[in-house]
């Protein structure tokens, strides 16, 4: 059982072939970016978030954005930029919650929605394995068709 994140905390969510990020507001709910194939559960679905160009900010609880997926506290860039106060994070996060957003899978991820919220900076350090899945998709989606079992590649999410 993993300790309760602190409001304001970033959480990285290990999905099967990517991470999902949100962020931590207090009892029990996350803030995230979710665009319409991301929900807990979606499995090699959710990769299908490489097509669209708009996500809707939620607000949910976190066992639900989890679903059956490990996750951790990971505010990894704090040694490098300073986080805002909680509490402006937690503002700034429910300020958004219920708009739909432009999404890029490669410069406006979920990723870079909570590091703009936590430190005032977008980035993602996934982008660059998302490029790779997204270039390698369709081999695998062929490779699929004609094997019982797809083997993909372990990604890396973070450090």
């Amino acid at each position: 059982m993993q300790p309760e994140p602190k409001p304001g905390d970033l959480i990285e969510i290990f999905r099967p072939l990517y991470c999902h990020w949100a962020v931590y507001v207090g009892d029990g709910y996350v803030v995230h970016l979710a665009p319409p194939s991301e929900y807990a559960g979606a499995g090699a679905s959710s990769i299908m978030s490489a097509l669209t160009d708009r996500a809707t900010v939620k607000k949910e609880l976190l066992c639900v954005v989890v679903g059956n997926d490990k996750y951790r506290v990971n505010n990894k860039h704090d040694n490098k930029y300073p986080p805002l106060p909680p509490s402006k994070i937690v503002q700034r996060a429910l300020e958004e919650v219920g708009k739909e957003v432009l999404y890029k899978l490669t410069s406006e991820n979920c990723e870079h929605f909570v590091n703009e919220l936590r430190y005032g900076i977008p980035r993602s350090d996934q982008r660059d394995g998302y490029n790779l899945y997204v270039s390698m998709f369709p081999i695998y989606a062929l490779a699929s068709v004609h094997s019982e079992t797809l083997h993909l590649p372990e990604l890396t999410c973070g450090s």
